[in-house]
């Protein structure tokens, strides 16, 4: 197992959110349609290939995120807004903050974002440099085969027709190898999949029961729940443009209550040279 990083309270709650109307089809229908595994397997092969097809394309855009921190009453009692840039090119992101709470971000702000990142990739277990790693990317081999799937319908998702799939951990729960796996172990959810480019269009997620990191030393989280909405910005490449998640949990001895959301806009192609 990974060795544990200290985090702080926002930093901690944005690597747990790394780590996510229609019609009933008639009986005859529902018998010809594939098997949720199928579809699954399908996006998988989709997003792996995307690393090597948006690679030829670049992106970039920018990312409003704000962050709500609220006492035991409910009550916001502190609240921060971050403008990002992230560029998305060669398979890999990259983030730069901007502006905090309307003003331009000052130097210890950005090394503090640099560290936050730092502790991100290494919760997650991915190199430092972060390349080969887009964070819009979630459907991976490793991650589906923690779960169950099941067809539940076919449906709408941004105007576009979608299967309806929910996903559970599997039982006995799979190993543990670094401290995101034992959050994956205990989230559940519905996933929204693109029916014509196997994308996955809307996610959402939520904690089935308490998970203490480092047998409650770290801290635990008693509650999440997690939407993902992704925009189809080019033809065969989608990324994340809502993501909204409430958390309650305790950092060390400390209990927190923190509220988030981040939207992206202004798509922008980036000419790739080679």
């Amino acid at each position: 197992m990974q060795s544990l990083v200290p985090i702080g309270k926002r930093t901690f709650i944005w690597s747990i959110s790394l780590m996510l109307s229609g019609f009933g089809p008639s009986l005859l229908h529902a018998q010809s349609l594939p098997t949720a595994d199928d579809l699954i397997r399908k996006a998988v092969a989709r997003a792996q290939d995307c690393q090597e097809r948006c690679g030829r394309t670049g992106y970039t855009y920018t990312k409003v995120s704000v962050i709500e921190e609220l006492d035991s009453a409910g009550k916001v009692k502190e609240r921060k807004e971050k403008v990002y840039q992230v560029s998305l090119q060669d398979g890999a992101s990259s983030v730069r903050l901007i502006e905090v709470n309307g003003r331009p971000a000052q130097g210890a702000e950005l090394k503090k974002q640099n560290e936050n990142d730092g502790s991100f990739r290494q919760l997650l277990g991915e190199s430092k440099n972060g390349k080969g790693s887009n964070r819009d990317n979630f459907l991976t081999p490793e991650l589906v085969a923690r779960y169950d799937f099941k067809l539940l319908r076919q449906t709408h998702a941004n105007a576009r027709a979608a299967h309806d799939i929910a996903c559970q951990p599997k039982h006995p729960e799979p190993p543990v190898q670094r401290v995101s796996d034992r959050l994956l172990n205990r989230i559940s959810g519905t996933i929204w999949l693109d029916a014509e480019e196997f994308e996955v269009a809307k996610a959402q997620l939520q904690l089935g029961s308490e998970v203490d990191f480092l047998g409650g030393v770290l801290g635990s989280l008693k509650k999440l729940a997690f939407t993902v909405t992704r925009t189809r910005v080019a033809d065969g490449l989608w990324l994340n443009s809502v993501l909204s998640g409430d958390f309650e949990g305790r950092k060390l001895l400390d209990s927190m209550r923190i509220k988030m959301n981040s939207r992206t806009s202004n798509f922008k192609p980036l000419s790739i040279s080679g």
